[in-house]
C-alpha cells in the first residue's frame, strides 16, 4: 500500500509535458531516472503504458485510461492539501473569473457557488461569455476555456478535465426514420448543426476501433447556441451531435437516445491565469476545487 503511488507523479509528468526529456527537466531529474521509474511501474502493473520509439514516446490505450485517473487522484490529494491548508488560513478577497456561458452555467457556477459558501468572505465576480477574453486588458484573475489554446504570452494553463461529444436524437424521431447504421446513413436523416458567423461546424467521429471521421452535416436547422440545439433534438427534429454533459439528463430520462458507437476525441478543459511568481490561496482553492470535482460530471 506505501508503494501504490510510486511512479504516478513521473508517469502523469512524462503524460503531460510531452516526454521523458522534457518531464526530466520539469521535475530536476535525468531522462534515465524517469524511464526506469516507469519502466518499474510498468513491471508492477504488468502493463505496457507508452509505446517507444527512439525519437518519441506515446500512451497506449491501457495507459491513456490509467492516466486519466492517475490524473484525478492526484488532482484529489491536492484538493485534500488546499482544503487543509484553507482551514488554517482564511480565504478571502475577489477573484473575476470569465468562462463559457453554458458550460459555465451547467458546470462551473454550481462548483463555484457551492465553494463560496464554504468560504464567506470569498468575493466571486463571475463573466458568462463564449469569446476568448483578454486576462490582462480586461483584468480577469482566471478564465476557463475549452478546446485547443491560444499561444499567448504570460498566461499559465493548468488541464482541469474534458469532456465527450455523442451523436443523439429523441426516441419518437428514430421510431419514425429509423436508426442509422453507419455515418454514411447520416445523410439521409434531419440533422440539427452548430454553426457560427455562416460556418457549420464539423463533426469529428472517434470510432470504436480508434480512427477519426471527419463530418461535414447538411441541413437547413443551424443554430449558435446549444441548448436550443439539445431542445430542437427532444421535439424530435432530427439527430444532432452534442456535449455529454449537455445531453446526459436528457439521455437518463429517455428524453434523448445515443446514436450510432461514436463519440469524439478528448476535448480538454483549462484553467488558465496570469503568470505570477506565487499562486494567492484562493486562486490555488477554486483551480484544485475544479480539476478535482469537474471529471465528475463531464461523462
Amino acid at each position: 500500500m506505501n508503494d501504490m503511488l510510486n511512479g504516478i507523479p513521473e508517469f502523469v509528468e512524462a503524460v503531460e509535458a510531452g516526454g521523458f526529456s522534457a518531464a526530466a527537466a520539469r521535475m530536476n531529474l535525468s531522462r534515465s531516472a524517469i524511464g526506469k521509474t516507469i519502466a518499474k511501474l510498468e513491471r508492477r502493473l504488468n502493463t505496457r503504458l507508452f509505446h517507444r520509439t527512439t525519437r518519441m514516446q506515446s500512451l497506449t490505450d491501457e495507459g491513456q485510461a490509467f492516466y486519466e485517473r492517475c490524473r484525478r487522484a492526484l488532482d484529489e490529494i491536492q484538493s485534500g492539501e488546499a482544503m487543509l491548508e484553507s482551514g488554517k488560513r482564511e480565504v478571502n478577497g475577489r477573484l473575476r473569473i470569465s468562462m463559457p456561458v453554458l458550460f459555465g452555467r451547467r458546470c462551473l457556477a454550481p462548483l463555484l457557488l457551492e465553494l463560496a459558501r464554504m468560504h464567506p468572505k470569498l468575493e466571486l465576480d463571475l463573466s458568462f461569455s463564449d469569446r476568448v477574453v483578454d486576462l490582462f486588458d480586461e483584468g480577469f484573475d482566471l478564465a476557463i476555456r475549452n478546446g485547443v489554446l491560444r499561444d499567448e504570452a504570460g498566461l499559465v494553463a493548468r488541464k482541469i478535465a474534458f469532456h465527450r461529444m455523442t451523436l443523439c436524437a429523441s426516441p419518437d424521431y428514430l421510431a419514425a426514420r429509423g436508426v442509422p447504421q453507419t455515418i454514411e446513413e447520416l445523410g439521409g436523416h434531419d440533422l440539427v448543426v452548430y454553426a457560427r458567423s455562416g460556418e457549420t461546424k464539423r463533426w469529428t467521429f472517434l470510432q470504436g476501433d480508434g480512427t477519426a471521421v471527419d463530418y461535414l452535416p447538411e441541413t437547413r436547422l443551424r443554430f449558435d447556441d446549444l441548448e436550443v440545439i439539445a431542445d430542437a433534438a427532444v421535439a424530435g427534429m432530427g439527430i444532432t451531435w452534442l456535449p455529454c454533459w449537455l445531453v446526459r439528463d436528457h439521455v437518463y430520462a429517455g428524453r434523448l437516445a445515443q446514436v450510432l458507437n461514436v463519440s469524439s476525441r478528448p476535448v480538454n478543459i483549462y484553467a488558465v491565469w496570469p503568470q505570477t511568481p506565487h499562486l494567492p490561496l484562493k486562486m490555488r482553492v477554486i483551480i484544485d476545487l475544479l480539476a478535482a470535482r469537474l471529471p465528475g460530471i463531464m461523462d
